[in-house]
Formats: structure tokens, C-alpha cells, sequence
């Protein structure tokens, strides 16, 4: 029962966040923001919810320049959150998990935004950063695999969903590793955080609500869907991504000059076996 308290307490906060942000876009228009200008959103996750998160952290940002904190800091900080939840799933505490995991993915929001107001984002700290991604990602999905340890249809889901997570930020990095433009897709960080942290959200209210049943698929139903649209669309947007990745990479390659055979051709390439010697 506590943890359908952090349920409500989640899906409250994000329904006041949205009516605020209604009555702001409606008196002064949407928070543009240069980056998502930029990177833009996707049919998962549109551009005008990500503005609405940038517009709220934004004051945060500025208190915590004030206090000389630092993006790595705050980085490093988001594997706190993380693994909490991570381990509050593994109990199957998802209530807890999602508030957990939305601390954890503001202040992934966070660093890069105070990098950027302090003017000091740096490769070292892209590094720091994807890292901390790539870690805190495993601490949710590993917490979840522990969770449905005896269930092995859902567990099957859930190694989905963490293999093409994870391929879909290798394939961005490897991208840029071979200087190629990295190919845009569906599933990035983001969205995989925003599907699993409503998917556990309101995994607590179909509890409540179906929790007589003796189908786990119901009961749970909001995190066996979050999990199942993550694997389905991230594994394809892999693909997609690498068929990109590899397209660009062959039309850079420089042409290959095929050689002519024609032995009247002066550029021809004559071998031993195609001078015939006549007899005297």
C-alpha cells in the first residue's frame, strides 16, 4: 500500500507539472530551447514534452551554479538515485523506483545544462557522462531482471529492452568514433526513460486495481508494456541506425578503378599468360 502512495505522489507531481506548463505556454508560448531546437524530439517523445522539462529545471540550473557545483558532480550524483532504483524494483517496490529514477533523470537533464550555462563542457565530461548513463540504465534493467527472475516470457522482454537500449547508444557512439553523422532515431535516453518511469508509475495503480488476478500480464501490465515498447522499437531503430551508419561509410569510400583488360588499351595490365610468342 506505501508504495501506491509514491505512485500517486509521482503521477500528482507530473499532472501539476503539465497544467503549469499548460497556463505558461498559454500566456507566453512554448519554452523554446536552443538544443532541442537542434536535436529535436520524436514520435515517442515529442519535442514539446522535452521542452516542458527543460523549463522546469532551468531555475535549478541557475541555484546550482550559484552554489559552484559541477556537472560532474551532478553526474556522479544521478548513480545515487539509480541504483535506488534499481533495487527498489528488484523488491518490487515500482512506486519508489519511479520516483527514484526521476531524480536520477533530471539530473541527467541537469548536468548538460549547467555545463553548457558555465561554459564548460568538455569531452572528458561526455565520457563521465555516458558512463553514468550506461550504469544507471543497468541498475534499473538489472533490478528488473532480478524481478522477473522466475517469469522467463517477461524476463525475455526485459533483456530485449536492455540489449537495444544499450545497442542504440553504442550505435550513436560508434558513429562519431568512424566521423560520421550520427543517425537520429527513436529510443534515445531520454525516451527510454520517460517510457519506464510512467511504465512503473502506474504499475502500483493495476495492482490495486487487478490485483485479485492471477495474470502477472494484468497486474502489471503498465511496466510489461513500457518494457515491451522499448524492446520492439529500440531493436528496430538499431537496425536502422547501423544500415545508416553503414551507407554513409561506403559512400565515403573513395571509388575503386576497375582495370582495363582490353590488350589494345595502353593502361591495360598485361600478364605473363596473355603475351603469345609465335615460333620461328
Amino acid at each position: 500500500m506505501r508504495d501506491l502512495y509514491f505512485a500517486f505522489g509521482m503521477i500528482g507531481f507530473v499532472v501539476a507539472v503539465f497544467l503549469l506548463y499548460g497556463v505558461r505556454a498559454m500566456f507566453h508560448g512554448r519554452a523554446r530551447h536552443a538544443r532541442l531546437d537542434a536535436d529535436g524530439g520524436s514520435v515517442f517523445l515529442n519535442k514539446a514534452t522535452m521542452e516542458m522539462y527543460y523549463w522546469l529545471l532551468n531555475p535549478i540550473v541557475g541555484f546550482l551554479a550559484a552554489l559552484r557545483i559541477t556537472p560532474n558532480m551532478v553526474t556522479l550524483f544521478s548513480l545515487v538515485p539509480a541504483l535506488g532504483a534499481g533495487v527498489a524494483v528488484a523488491f518490487g517496490w515500482f512506486g519508489l523506483a519511479a520516483a527514484l529514477a526521476t531524480l536520477s533523470t533530471f539530473c541527467d537533464i541537469l548536468d548538460g545544462l549547467l555545463a553548457r550555462q558555465l561554459g564548460v563542457g568538455s569531452e572528458a565530461g561526455e565520457v563521465i557522462d555516458a558512463a553514468a548513463d550506461r550504469f544507471g540504465e543497468f541498475f534499473l534493467f538489472g533490478g528488473l531482471i532480478y524481478y522477473y527472475r522466475g517469469h522467463d516470457q517477461v524476463l525475455f522482454i526485459v533483456l530485449a529492452a536492455l540489449v537495444g537500449g544499450f545497442m542504440v547508444s553504442y550505435t550513436t557512439a560508434k558513429a562519431e568514433a568512424m566521423g560520421v553523422a550520427a543517425p537520429r532515431g527513436a529510443m534515445r535516453r531520454s525516451e527510454r526513460a520517460t517510457y519506464m518511469i510512467v511504465g512503473m508509475g502506474f504499475t502500483p495503480v493495476a495492482q490495486a486495481l487487478f490485483g485479485g488476478s492471477p495474470s502477472l500480464a494484468l497486474r502489471e501490465l503498465p511496466i510489461i508494456l513500457a518494457t515491451t515498447i522499448i524492446a520492439v522499437v529500440a531493436n528496430i531503430s538499431v537496425l536502422q541506425r547501423l544500415s545508416s551508419i553503414i551507407a554513409m561509410l561506403r559512400a565515403r569510400e573513395p571509388a575503386k578503378v576497375v582495370p582495363s583488360l582490353d590488350p589494345f588499351d595502353p593502361d591495360a595490365i598485361v600478364t605473363k599468360t596473355d603475351v603469345h610468342v609465335g615460333s620461328a
